[in-house]
């Protein structure tokens, strides 16, 4: 081992990184946060930030700790990792910004602006100058995280948080000081806070540690400080809910709902199968990153290890890697429109390969002059454009309107009456998930509701109290209030492929 050490450390020891300093990063900053806000703001506009309706449930979730009957981290909730929810909460305070949706999109800008601008930092050094813009270009005009960027999910949360785990440990490997290490923890706790392939990266970057320190004790503490993020969430779920693994087993993980979904009648080909697996989330790269990208990319990451840059690529592989096991192990499906089923879902996790393709692009544009390298940056970008042009429109754009047809049709129709006949502080019982965006668009404070969220104020006593209930056909308020007498449907929305959703008023 101790040799795998000293190769690890004598490229930084014999010849100092390239740096771009500050003044590149920034500007990368600055303009990118221009061009994401155009791109979100086109698609706002359009109507297209909400089709996702994980997207709805990110916002009305931040929303929620602090609107609500029981506000506080408990409304945090129990599998959706914490950071996002609370990045979206800062904004999501304001009621207009709520209310139409920017509260969700801010964030989101600010986040893709500044991957952008780390990745951009994390390529000039290790790869040498004019590679920070091929990284930064090829990573941005991505149309598919374009428009992930313009909608409150959580990839362009994690997409920062990955580029600063790569540019905080080439910091560390050069400077070896406990300003750097501190940096790499504070990068992996907020990848951790984030997605859970956060958490499938810390042995790997304890090991990284371990190999490039010099202070013996620094993978010690390191470890220490990468484990906080999840000890804390476990803790979480273990205070609220009774359960430390409650986001893994408990009824809204992602195993409970796609074991639902299984008892629906979805089927999951690569379950259980390596091969097939890969073959699914490769085939969603494709259409996700775009052939040109991937090719080169692919070539790329041979160029990037010839100039020694083992680490960015090995990092930068993991959460693929991550997403693939998930795949194989049935708790995160991913299907494409050539494989069966032969249809979109979750084409968005690919994503997590794209600072690979741009890094590993800008590993090709190393090996030209470096007079060269802006213009062959440029002329990558515009293939990978073209690719994308000639492919049609975005699938995860695709897959989030196909997805969100029929819940946008009700949920309008929902918001539209209670618009018109609710009186503030009259209460609705309503069960929290597909149904918050109904208050949102009504513009109803979500105070106004009980939910199941809301601890021992949620109990059918309280149901009695409220002049008003927002229910799902089959759901548990709807099967609550059925036949009680003490409530009647004033309203019925019907639309093709979904339950009917009911709207209450207390007769009496």
């Amino acid at each position: 081992m101790p040799a795998l050490k000293n190769s690890a450390n004598s490229p930084a020891s014999k010849k100092a990184p390239a740096r771009s300093g500050l003044r590149g990063p920034l500007l990368a900053f600055l303009l990118l946060s221009v061009y994401g806000a155009a791109a979100a703001w086109a698609s706002w506009t359009q109507g297209y930030t909400y089709f996702y309706g994980d997207a709805e449930a990110h916002l009305n979730i931040a929303r929620r700790i602090f609107d609500s009957r029981t506000p506080g981290p408990e409304q945090i909730g129990t599998v959706w990792l914490p950071l996002p929810h609370v990045l979206l909460a800062v904004f999501a305070r304001n009621d207009a910004w709520w209310i139409s949706g920017l509260a969700g999109v801010i964030p989101s800008v600010l986040c893709f602006a500044l991957a952008g601008a780390l990745l951009f930092a994390a390529a000039w050094r290790a790869l040498g100058p004019g590679t920070g813009l091929a990284a930064a270009l090829l990573f941005a005009t991505n149309p598919n995280m374009l428009y992930l960027q313009s909608t409150p999910m959580t990839e362009p949360v994690m997409a920062a948080a990955i580029s600063a785990l790569l540019l905080a440990t080439l910091c560390y490997r050069d400077k070896q000081s406990i300003w750097a290490l501190l940096a790499v923890a504070a990068a992996s706790n907020a990848a951790s806070l984030t997605r859970y392939e956060g958490w499938f990266l810390i042995p790997f970057l304890t090991l990284y540690v371990w190999i490039t320190a010099r202070n013996k004790q620094h993978p010690y503490l390191f470890a220490l400080l990468a484990s906080a993020a999840p000890v804390a969430w476990f803790a979480h779920n273990l205070y609220y809910y009774g359960d430390a693994l409650a986001f893994y087993n408990g009824p809204y993980s992602a195993r409970a709902i796609f074991e639902r979904q299984l008892g629906e009648g979805m089927v999951n080909p690569a379950a259980g199968d390596w091969m097939l697996a890969a073959q699914y989330y490769g085939a969603a790269a494709r259409h996700v990153i775009g052939d040109p990208m991937l090719i080169a990319g692919a070539a790329g990451v041979f160029a990037a290890l010839f100039k020694r840059a083992w680490w960015p690529v090995l990092l930068l592989l993991l959460p693929s890697v991550f997403y693939v096991w998930s795949i194989h192990s049935s708790g995160t499906p991913v299907f494409v429109p050539e494989l069966e089923p032969y249809t979109r879902y979750n084409t968005r996790y690919a994503l997590a390969l794209l600072p690979l393709a741009a890094f590993a692009a800008a590993a090709v544009i190393a090996l030209l002059p470096e007079r060269m390298r802006v213009a062959g940056a440029i002329v990558l970008m515009l293939g990978a454009d073209f690719w994308h042009s000639r492919a049609g429109v975005p699938i995860s754009w695709e897959e989030a309107r196909l997805g969100s047809e029929t819940r946008r049709d009700w949920t309008t129709q929902a918001a539209d009456y209670l618009k018109e006949n609710y009186q503030p502080g009259a209460g609705i019982v309503f069960w929290f998930g597909d149904l918050a965006p109904v208050f949102r668009q009504a513009g109803i404070p979500i105070r106004e509701g009980l939910y199941q969220d809301n601890g021992p104020l949620w109990d059918s006593a309280r149901f009695q109290e409220q002049a008003w209930a927002l229910a799902q056909e089959g759901d548990p308020v709807d099967k609550a209030l059925r036949g009680r007498g003490t409530f009647e449907v004033t309203k019925r929305i019907e639309v093709k492929g979904a339950p009917a959703v009911l709207i209450y008023r207390r007769s009496q």
